[in-house]
């Protein structure tokens, strides 16, 4: 059982910078983590962190030309 407060379509889209049909779309896919409270889809935040830290994606350092 979560400990934190769960956070709602708006907020998770607040929270990670996007737009609430991505979000919207990420859950229809599932391919972001979410929790079903009957009817309305809820988002742990530390849920949401995750998801960012795992699809991060590092950058690289340019080839050098000569």
């Amino acid at each position: 059982m979560p400990t934190e407060a769960l956070i709602d379509v708006d907020q998770a889209a607040d929270r990670l910078g996007v737009s609430v049909r991505w979000i919207r779309r990420a859950v229809a896919q599932r391919t972001i983590p979410f929790i079903k409270v009957g009817h309305y889809v809820r988002f742990e935040p530390s849920a949401l962190d995750a998801y960012v830290d795992t699809n991060r994606v590092d950058a690289q350092t340019p080839w050098l030309r000569r």
